[in-house]
């Protein structure tokens, strides 16, 4: 193992996720809006409102703010949201796990429809099902998720009546069995997985393609043709191999920011996870509940892009062994 180059991505690591702290801050408190004033009623004398902002910490100028917001997230201390009254980290880890689910259900779908798709297109280079599937690819790729997921809703949901339009699971449903309640909630998961693994099926297949035909140039790929091996042979066992290298970081560092753009996704289907509680705490100025699912989803995508440099340390002897 490469001691040297573990140790220089876990340095930048930590100081990527000190000036995510910092951003986080700094973006959250420039918000226009007054937190306190969400939350109590007109009339209130001065002495009231200025004891509740004592209480939520912004009495204090912004530097001792910064210092004890940074001291506070050392020790793990997120604070208490202001709209649930309640520890963030307790709001958060609740719908996490609704979060979680939606982003690995889409990612799987993404990465078996790219990388067939990617295989098929390299595969027929210059042919119309590569331009096709390219020209689907690119289109999928600019396609903003907020928009496909109401394309697919109105159609599957409202017009077919195929899916559920909203939520994770029936309300007011009395479940006879724990199968029951899975198969309710796969049910309410099929079109926010599919809607958001669609959003980035388009990247991961062009990044295939375009991974595939960097590899059918080299000389190994000429010198198994020129053994006699069929091109289904070449390219499952000497031309995939070698191509997933890329798609393994671009899959690997996704892992992170899926979970942080699934906002959109959520929102749409109002599936109650991060990115639903996100949205609603923006719109209650919720300083400590905001920058814990910001930190949360940069911790995520940091966390990732670092999975990603170990893993393709492994899988790559030039780095291992340099």
């Amino acid at each position: 193992m490469n001691s040297k180059y573990l140790f220089k991505k876990i340095v930048q690591s930590l100081i990527t996720l000190l000036i995510v702290l910092t951003v986080s801050f700094i973006l959250f408190r420039a918000m226009p809006g007054d937190p306190v004033r969400m939350f109590i009623k007109e009339g209130l004398p001065p002495e009231m409102v200025k004891a509740m902002k004592k209480n939520m910490g912004l009495d204090e100028p912004w530097y001792v703010q910064y210092f004890i917001y940074i001291k506070s997230m050392l020790q793990g201390d997120f604070g208490d949201s202001f709209s649930f009254r309640k520890p963030v980290m307790d709001v958060i880890w609740y719908r996490l796990p609704n979060t979680l689910l939606l982003a690995v259900c889409a990612q799987g779908i993404a990465i078996i429809l790219g990388i067939l798709l990617g295989t098929i297109a390299a595969a027929f280079r210059g042919k119309k099902i590569d331009v096709t599937l390219l020209g689907m690819a690119l289109f999928i790729y600019a396609m903003p998720a907020f928009w496909l997921g109401i394309v697919l809703l109105s159609y599957f949901g409202v017009q077919l009546g195929w899916v559920p339009l909203f939520g994770m699971e029936t309300p007011g449903r009395e479940y006879a069995s724990t199968f029951a309640h899975v198969k309710d909630v796969a049910h309410h998961l099929v079109l926010p997985a599919v809607t958001f693994g669609l959003a980035i099926t388009g990247s991961y297949t062009m990044i295939m393609r375009s991974a595939l035909l960097d590899v059918f140039t080299e000389d190994y790929i000429n010198t198994a043709k020129a053994k006699g091996f069929n091109r289904k042979y070449i390219i499952r066992y000497h031309a995939l191999p070698n191509a997933m290298l890329p798609m393994v970081t671009i899959i690997a560092i996704n892992l992170g920011f899926i979970v942080a753009g699934a906002i959109q996704t959520e929102t749409i289907f109002s599936w109650p996870g991060v990115g639903t509680l996100t949205f609603k705490a923006l719109g209650a100025r919720d300083y400590p509940l905001l920058q814990g699912a910001f930190l949360i989803t940069s911790f995520c995508v940091i966390g990732a892009n670092f999975l990603a440099d170990i893993v393709y340390m492994y899988i790559d002897p030039r780095i291992r062994y340099q």
